[in-house]
Order: structure tokens, then sequence, then C-alpha cells
């Protein structure tokens, strides 16, 4: 027989990036992310800003577990985050319950936090948008849960069809959220600038007039297309 876990399995050190790499990364849109990373890296697209006023935010994860209907776990993270990490709450993706509301926010912007991100439920809508918080949420529920964990707090955690682990870089704007995994933070920095570039060159092109891009182009003169009646 399985023995009770404890309520909170906590981690309060990790390695964490540099100051600078979260500066260079700040303000990026999420989609450029994703394409320095090979086309994935975003978390599903029902996990959304609950909130389109206060959406943009770079940070640190700091990952949490709960139980269904719980939130225990996500409480304990206030007293492991530092100003400017991200609190990253997965709950199995459960949604009967919010597992978050505005008091939360609000403790958590107290802490010093630069979003909340969570494939649950959140309430109190519009207590949430008072706070200004960024909160990425999966729905939206009033009825409550409770403080009875099992959880955890700074191991990895699976939610939105990826692995966040305490020290990834997490970012979100009105696309969505975007995760940089830790070893791959200085990968996504260095090829930046040349996707930066590119997608400026392209912009400028259609801005001008352009209607079919090269590589298109390319395939249908390139002798690779059948044209049927």
């Amino acid at each position: 027989m399985i023995e009770d876990p404890p309520l909170v399995t906590l981690r309060r050190t990790f390695p964490r990036p540099d100051k600078s790499q979260i500066e260079t990364l700040t303000g990026t849109p999420t989609g450029f992310i994703v394409d320095c990373l090979n086309g994935r890296a975003a978390l599903d697209s029902v996990i959304k800003p609950v909130d389109p006023n206060a959406v943009h935010f770079c940070g640190v994860a700091v990952p949490c577990h709960t139980g269904p209907a719980d939130n225990l776990s996500a409480f304990a993270a206030l007293d492991v985050i530092q100003p400017g990490d991200v609190i990253v709450i997965a709950t199995d993706a459960y949604l009967t319950t919010a597992v978050i509301g505005d008091l939360y926010l609000g403790m958590a912007k107290n802490c010093g936090a630069a979003a909340v991100v969570t494939d649950g439920c959140v309430r109190d809508i519009v207590g949430i948008s008072a706070v200004g918080l960024p909160c990425f949420a999966a729905g939206v529920t009033p009825n409550s849960p409770a403080r009875n964990g099992p959880g955890t707090v700074g191991l990895a955690v699976t939610l939105g069809g990826e692995t966040v682990s305490a020290g990834d870089v997490i970012l979100g704007d009105l696309d969505g959220v975007v995760v940089i995994p830790f070893d791959r933070i200085d990968e996504a920095i260095a090829r930046l600038p040349s996707l930066l570039s590119a997608e400026a060159a392209l912009d400028a092109k259609v801005k001008e007039g352009l209607k079919i891009p090269d590589f298109v182009n390319a395939v249908l003169t390139g002798g690779r297309v059948r044209e049927v009646d």
C-alpha cells in the first residue's frame, strides 16, 4: 500500500537564467520564440489571457502541481518565487473548479510575480483585471477549490502539452504562452537576430505589395507541380 505523501514537496533552489538573458528575450513575440525553437514551444491553444489588457510577460518559470480541486501547492509557491518569476500551476487540466482567483493574483503580485499561468480554471475576472497581473488559464468558473494537497513546487510539471521545469524561461502575449527550456535559452537567443532580420525583410516586401512569396514561386516554376483540368 502506498504511504500518504507529504502535503507539499518543495524545491527552492534551481539553476536560473542570467538577468541579461531575460532582458534579451523580453518583448519578443511568442511566434518568433517558437520559430527559434524549430516550431514547437507553445502551450495548448486553450490557455489564453484572462484579461486582454494584461498579457505581456517574460520571466523564470516556478512550476507547481496541484491535485484536482486543490491549490495548496500554488500557495506554497508564493514562498519560493523571486521578483520577475512566473508561477506555473499544473492541474492536470482539471476544469470543474477554479484553482485561483483575484486574491491569489494580488498576493502573487505583492510577491513580485511577473505572471501566473495555469492549465486549469480561474475565477473573479473583474478582480483579476483590477490586479493587472498577466494571468493565462484554460477557462473560467466560479466553483471554488480546497487546500488539501498533496502537491509539488519547483519540480517539473506537464501542462498544455509541454514540460515546464524550474528555471525555464516562459513568455506570454496575445497569441499564447511559450516555454524555452533552460538548456535551450542560449540557442534561442543566438537564433533570434537572423530570424528578426528575415521577418523584417519579408514584412517590408509585403508592405511594398508582395503577393506570392519567393519560395512558392520556386515550387510553381520548378517542375514539381502538375496542373490538371
